[in-house]
């Protein structure tokens, strides 16, 4: 039983519900731990479509409410898994968008507020943005798709041994509109690879994983990450956490059964969270 869902969004940027709605969606689901993980404003030059307003201006108003929800459950007792607490416990998260040309707003931004954890995204490869469908046309070809997996995961690779982050998120979240050619490229021996590179700076920067329930909402029906990467990461025994990247009530917590038995194949018995940038180990 995952009972610590870390990774979920607000009205405060693209997400259908406020942060009081999202908790009481977290106590319905009988979670003991939650943790809000709005995404970081974005640095001049760089935008989502998605976004409903300027983050830079509801950001504070969203920190402020999480920071109020915290103070409150406080003294719940620190549940783990098989036990309900009446209510979980709050912490505040951040997901930070992995932008390395724009390292200073960076850490500006994780030093901005009393985090209890940062979640690294990468949702751009220069100024690409890799979640959005226009960006993989049918004028994009294969070899074009195949450089920018490549371009990703060099990314990544920053990423993971920046020590700025404590989680890196939804690890293949590229294949979200180009799911068959990302497997063709994932079959390449270089590609596992590369992709192991990444890990392996994760493992020596003890930066954990992401296992997200949201590729289970999607046509393919495959976790973040797929299996390749599942094994990858459980041959070198890298820490995960789990979350749902939630965007409205009914997804917070969703799969989460499927998605403990998702990761029990691959030997993973413990998740990750993380309270004042202390790591924490939950059984599962």
């Amino acid at each position: 039983m995952i009972c610590a869902d870390i990774h979920n969004h607000t009205l405060a940027s693209h997400g259908l519900a406020s942060v009081g709605e999202m908790f009481a969606a977290a106590v319905a689901r009988n979670l003991a731990w939650y943790g809000f993980s709005e995404h970081s404003p974005l640095p001049p030059g760089y935008s989502c479509p998605l976004y409903k307003g300027d983050l830079a201006v509801t950001f504070p108003v969203y920190a402020a409410e999480v920071q109020a929800l915290r103070e409150q459950t406080l003294g719940q007792p620190a549940c783990c898994c098989g036990q309900s607490p009446a209510l979980p416990r709050v912490l505040m998260g951040m997901e930070l968008d992995w932008l390395p040309v724009n390292t200073p707003w960076m850490q500006n931004m994780v030093s901005r507020y009393p985090f209890d954890y940062i979640i690294g995204g990468l949702h751009f490869v220069d100024d690409l943005p890799v979640g959005s469908p226009r960006s993989w046309g049918p004028e994009v070809d294969q070899a074009q798709r195949f450089a920018r997996y490549d371009a990703y995961y060099e990314a990544m690779f920053g990423l993971a041994g920046s020590g700025m982050v404590d989680v890196v998120a939804h690890p293949d979240f590229i294949k979200v509109c180009c799911y068959d050619d990302f497997q063709a490229w994932l079959s390449q021996p270089a590609s596992e690879e590369r992709i192991a590179a990444v890990l392996e700076a994760m493992r020596n920067s003890d930066t954990a994983m992401e296992i997200s329930s949201a590729g289970l909402r999607k046509p393919f029906h495959e976790p973040y990450p797929g299996p390749v990467i599942m094994r990858l990461a459980a041959d070198l025994g890298l820490s995960v956490s789990f979350g749902s990247d939630a965007h409205n009530t009914d997804d917070t917590g969703s799969h989460f059964g499927e998605l403990a038995a998702y990761a029990a194949v691959y030997g993973f018995s413990r998740s990750r969270i993380f309270v004042g940038r202390e790591r924490m180990d939950l059984a599962f």
